[in-house]
């Protein structure tokens, strides 16, 4: 077995599977995805406003959410798939179903039955901030614990490119990073290459390493599985089609990092709508996909169908979950399954209401305790200024910072992401920036001014920023 490479793919099976079941909540006849009643409610009303949004639109234009695409429209596509960018259609009449902010105004109007407040500060209209909302998160101290490797100050890569080699063989730590993961890829052991990116990955290496701990290397089947997605998109007009090709040319289109990308962008996520194995998260996710009942049929559970098939209803910036894997693959079936696989493990958690600790709530409660722990002088500004801090950092949040942090250090980020596997580092950078941003922050009295100290952060360097906050003898207050 250990000849053939058997025993290997054995291993990698059973440390996919386990982190796939570690991801889900078993539910029982008796439970419940979500385990509070009135988070529950609270998603459940945010789909039927989704849903409703949708349905809206499509009366307003006159357009069908689902139909078999004119054999012209479906050769024109067809011929430019390589090029949608030239594929020619009208979408002045679309619009985003909804955008962060609307999300994050559904999410402060939620209420625990059991919390009173007690604060001056409280009024009847939304709220301040999330204490109303009694979750469970870490601590700055079980942070570090969670993230030894940067706690420790051991040399990582994305704080110094040219730092020296401790080895006498190399002259830099990126070349000895470099050959070490090299020989990672070559042992294709999934839980060394999760171990490997605690300290950073090169450059060069990203894509294959992601795929390895994900699981999405691609074989010939993904590839013919890949090709029927695209027959789907070929065969079927969705409606969310045009929702996914606005979405692109209002985010990624725009954005001088990216603009380069669209095409693929475009096949990528038009794919993506269609894939039905990403129905597989809602068997552990707090949200459900939208039903529909086909054309002219009565309304039967035979004639109900999930739209779109693959569950998911892009909002405005969805692209941005997609644009980075850009720079790490030119072919766009690897860029699908390992974005496909991100999505299905972490980001379908930053766009639904649930009160898992990998959640958005949960990390925005995560930002809202450090910074008020760690950063009290800030905190004390904004409630006098009047100013949320979470209105300030939840596009950060709710995109992982895609399209806010350069290409390179968001890539870093995500490193971070899958090697600790959790989102908790996104909260974490979010307030180092505020901290690292505080004498600007304390001079500015608006929410606008706010916004205006923090809208470029080309400057940024993440993985110093990280350690410096998880470092024992920080200037953070330790715990």
């Amino acid at each position: 077995m250990k000849e053939s490479g058997m025993e290997t793919e054995l291993r990698n099976t059973v440390f996919h599977w386990m982190r796939s079941h570690n991801n889900q909540i078993q539910v029982t006849a008796n439970s419940y995805k979500e385990p509070l009643a009135y988070l529950r409610k609270a998603q459940m009303q945010w789909e039927k406003r989704i849903h409703k949004s949708l349905n809206s639109m499509c009366t307003e234009i006159g357009v069908s959410l689902a139909r078999f695409r004119l054999a012209s429209d479906k050769d024109e596509l067809e011929e430019k798939w390589n090029e949608l960018s030239t594929y020619d259609i009208d979408l002045t009449p679309y619009r985003p179903v909804y955008a962060p902010k609307d999300f994050l105004e559904v999410l402060l109007w939620i209420r625990s039955p059991n919390y009173r407040p007690i604060d001056a500060f409280y009024s009847g209209e939304g709220n301040w901030d999330f204490t109303q909302i009694p979750l469970k998160v870490k601590t700055l101290s079980e942070l570090r614990q969670l993230y030894q490797q940067i706690t420790r100050g051991e040399p990582l890569l994305g704080v110094n490119p040219n730092m020296c080699s401790a080895s006498s063989h190399y002259l830099t730590l990126d070349a000895e990073r470099t050959a070490l993961g090299e020989k990672v890829l070559a042992s294709n052991h999934a839980p060394v290459a999760q171990e490997f990116l605690k300290r950073g990955a090169p450059r060069s290496l990203r894509g294959r390493l992601w795929a390895q701990v994900m699981g999405s290397d691609i074989k010939p089947v993904h590839r013919e599985y890949f090709a029927e997605l695209k027959q789907a998109v070929l065969q079927y007009d969705l409606m969310i089609d045009k929702l996914i090709i606005k979405d692109v040319q209002l985010t990624a289109s725009n954005d001088d990092q990216y603009f380069v990308f669209e095409d693929m962008l475009y096949q990528v996520l038009l794919c993506f709508s269609r894939d039905t194995e990403i129905l597989t998260v809602f068997n552990h996710s707090s949200s459900s996909p939208i039903h529909g009942i086909l054309k002219s049929k009565p309304a039967t559970i035979e004639n109900t169908v999930v739209y779109p098939p693959s569950g998911v209803i892009p909002f405005h910036g969805f692209t941005m979950y997609a644009t980075a894997f850009c720079y790490l693959y030119d072919d766009p079936c690897a860029l699908y399954f390992t974005f496909r696989a991100f999505y299905l493990r972490y980001w379908f958690r930053l766009h639904e209401v649930s009160s898992h600790e990998q959640g958005i709530l949960s990390l925005c409660l995560l930002f809202e305790r450090l910074l008020q722990r760690h950063e009290t002088q800030l905190w004390i500004h904004f409630k006098m200024i009047n100013v949320q801090p979470i209105r300030v950092v939840f596009k950060w949040l709710m995109r992982a910072f895609s399209g806010h942090l350069p290409p390179e250090q968001l890539l870093y980020l995500w490193d971070t992401i899958i090697a600790f596997d959790s989102l908790q580092v996104i909260p974490l950078l979010a307030v180092c920036i505020l901290s690292f941003r505080r004498e600007n922050l304390l001079q500015v009295d608006t929410l606008q001014n706010v916004e205006a100290v923090l809208a470029d952060l080309s400057s940024l360097q993440v993985m110093p920023l990280l350690q410096i906050a998880l470092m024992k003898d920080s200037h953070w207050h330790t715990d």
